[in-house]
């Protein structure tokens, strides 16, 4: 099934995950699907990887951790999720030398907490490599990041614009 992107979120400095300026992190671009899904598409490096040519649990992680964190933007665009439980299931090797996508998004809000899942896919984007469930307290971006480094906080022009994604995978939306 194709879905439409209506929107790519900001980016920040420093980041490990979105981060344009750090020199170790995976520099990813998050895009809002029209289904309520957050998506990115990355790539390890040789300095994420655990055993040879496989992404670090670690990383594996802070991806979908981040991916599901950011999924409350999507319908409350100025809150985002600080993780209070997660838990990942690791079912494949991830590979560093193949684009992986990363997909989260919304189960259950209520009140200042909400409920997200998470998965990566291989390059296929058929093949589950892992799965999370998180819960989170919503917070206020500018709380997060705070006023004065908004200045690290930007919209990063992408040189080739996603504008729809194909994906055979079935989402479970909120309640």
């Amino acid at each position: 099934m194709k879905y439409k992107v209506l929107k790519k979120q900001f980016n920040s400095d420093e980041c490990f995950v979105c981060g344009i300026h750090n020199d170790y992190g995976l520099k990813t671009a998050f895009y809002e699907l029209e289904n309520g899904v957050l998506l990115t598409m990355t790539k390890g490096d040789n300095f994420h990887q655990s055993y040879p040519n496989r992404m670090h649990g670690g990383v594996i992680s802070a991806l979908l951790d981040e991916t599901i964190g950011r999924a409350m933007s999507i319908t409350e665009p100025e809150t985002w999720g600080v993780t209070i439980k997660l838990e990942v299931t690791y079912r494949k090797p991830v590979p560093l030398d193949e684009e992986i996508i990363v997909c989260g998004w919304i189960t259950k809000n209520k009140g200042m907490t909400f409920k997200g899942e998470g998965l990566i896919l291989a390059k296929d984007r058929t093949t589950i490599l892992a799965t999370s469930e998180g819960t989170y307290f919503k917070q206020n971006i500018h709380d997060i990041i705070g006023e004065h480094r908004l200045t690290g906080w930007q919209y990063v022009e992408d040189a080739h614009a996603v504008t729809e994604i194909e994906l055979d995978h079935e989402f479970t939306r909120s309640e």
